[in-house]
């Protein structure tokens, strides 16, 4: 039996506001085996852009979604979601605001 990959390769979808982080990428590319993996190799290639996403207590922000696939990974592990070799993450930030 072969040993699982130590690290995999996954498109990473950044909204406009944090594109300042990315030179102006919408989409990047990224390694790691799990989402939270994913977050710190995307907090090496492009500092400031991790706070922006987990809080000092290391949990996704309340107002960011992020979506592997189709799943919001609050409904799978969170930052321990796995993750497989040609997944697409999307970083959603949560829209306020409310009907008049």
């Amino acid at each position: 039996m072969a040993d699982a990959p130590t690290s995999i390769t996954v498109s990473v979808k950044i909204p406009t506001p944090l594109r300042k982080f990315t030179q102006g990428l919408d989409r990047v590319q990224s390694n790691g085996t799990t989402v939270g993996e994913v977050i710190d190799d995307l907090e090496g290639r492009y500092p400031g852009l991790k706070t922006k996403l987990v809080d000092d207590a290391g949990k996704l922000r309340r107002f960011i979604n992020v979506y592997a696939g189709q799943d919001d990974i609050r409904f799978l592990d969170e930052l321990k979601t796995a993750l497989k070799s040609g997944d697409e993450l999307a970083i959603i930030p949560a829209i306020a605001g409310g009907w008049r």
